[in-house]
């Protein structure tokens, strides 16, 4: 009935629309029931009862990734991205604006009462799943993903009916400012002082590794009150605040500082009252980059395998030689797995289930040293054309470094995963 990958399961019964699983070590178990494959995390000596899913996409939702792959191979080819990438903005407005106008995407995971399409966090994982594999050079993960989730999790109806129908306009290009020059994830890594005045609140400090932070036109800034950790929006232009584009290895997705004196900000939510919700956003976050590394990495697997057909070396294909199918084998399993990670903590992100963090930090901690390991044998698997700068490889890796860093490394994620279940 059931297998597992390097877990021993005690039993698994299938119960009616449920199935009980136990399991005795972390680890991913799978379950085959009425020709449904189910993967699953479950965590030591833990029993419960879980809904089945089936992880085959729907039709609609196969037909949104051939959609966005036509579009992405159009308007984000090699060509385009090596364009963008050295520019000051980072994307093409044209490009963006058609996003929106046409094809809605910046809509689609915003509620329709706030002028978005209404559609789950699946179909987002589908969408970031296929600009990961084109290295989009655009403002979506930063808006639509960060600036947006904030949004919707900070329960300020007048924040939410300000600024959602911008992002999902596309009019609006948002982003978060949590991280500070210690580089840190977490809530003692938010320094940044908000002090109360008679005109409102200021804010005092310097935000760093901020996700187009140069180009938004609305920044939403996480920063330390008498009361705890609060969230602000600030506009670009505010007085006081200076904006620095940063020197980065991966030049696809673009990076800022922002030193802020007195500037004024408009509180969202309650005061001392964001860390629940911002820790939220940087779960569901993890698990969009995890969607995104895993279209990476299966583009670099699709480019070795193919470039491993063609090339000849010794009379014969090097992919007949039992060294590079080796490394194309570990590769394929590899990316098999993040895709289950993934697509089982986007399940979880969309229905925002209790195992949202759990599953979070597993598939960002796996999908990252997935997509790093894929994007370096395909600099191997290329040989000397691959360590080229006239060689698309080399973007791939540079994104898949820059990735593994973003919202925690691997090393931080098991961590964090360790203190949520209490090991």
């Amino acid at each position: 009935m059931g297998g597992e990958i390097g877990a021993q399961i005690s039993h698994a019964e299938v119960r009616g629309a449920g199935a009980r699983v136990e399991v005795h070590h972390l680890r991913l178990a799978q379950i085959v029931y009425s020709g449904v494959r189910v993967w699953l995390w479950r965590l030591v000596g833990w029993s419960s009862t879980v809904r089945l899913m089936n992880f085959a996409f729907s039709e609609e939702q196969d037909q949104l990734r051939e959609f966005v792959r036509s579009f992405l191979e159009e308007k984000s080819s090699e060509d385009d991205v090596r364009e963008q990438m050295e520019t000051d903005q980072g994307y093409d407005e044209a490009v963006w604006n058609q996003m929106a106008e046409q094809m809605g995407l910046q809509a689609l995971a915003i509620p329709e009462e706030y002028g978005g399409q209404g559609f789950g966090f699946i179909e987002q994982v589908v969408v970031l799943e296929e600009m990961g594999r084109a290295l989009l050079c655009a403002p979506y993960f930063s808006s639509c993903v960060l600036a947006a989730n904030t949004l919707l999790h900070s329960g300020d109806e007048d924040a939410k009916n300000a600024h959602l129908p911008g992002i999902a306009s596309g009019e609006t290009r948002a982003t978060l400012a949590f991280t500070e020059e210690s580089g840190r994830w977490d809530e003692g890594g938010i320094t940044m002082q908000a002090t109360p005045g008679d005109g409102g609140w200021t804010l005092d400090g310097v935000k760093s590794y901020v996700l187009d932070g140069a180009t938004a036109n609305l920044l939403l800034v996480a920063a330390r009150s008498d009361a705890g950790v609060s969230l602000f929006a600030v506009q670009p232009d505010a007085e006081g605040l200076t904006r620095t584009a940063l020197s980065t290895m991966d030049t696809t997705r673009k990076q800022a500082k922002l030193e802020f004196s007195g500037v004024p900000g408009t509180l969202i939510g309650t005061d001392g009252g964001a860390w629940d919700v911002l820790s939220t956003v940087l779960d569901l976050a993890a698990v969009a980059l995890a969607a995104e590394q895993v279209g990476g990495a299966q583009m670099c697997l699709d480019m070795s395998v193919e470039y491993a057909k063609v090339r000849v070396q010794f009379g014969r294909p090097i992919g007949s030689f039992q060294a590079i199918k080796h490394k194309c084998a570990d590769m394929l399993l590899e990316v098999e797995s993040a895709k289950s990670a993934a697509y089982y903590a986007g399940w979880c992100a969309n229905e925002m289930n209790d195992e949202l963090p759990q599953v979070a930090s597993l598939a960002k901690s796996y999908c990252s040293e997935a997509y790093f390991h894929a994007s370096a044998e395909n600099i191997q698997i290329h040989g000397g054309i691959g360590f080229t700068w006239e060689h698309p490889a080399h973007l791939y890796f540079k994104r898949a470094k820059s990735s593994e860093l973003l919202f925690g490394d691997p090393t931080y994620h098991r961590e964090l995963l360790a203190q949520r279940i209490g090991i």
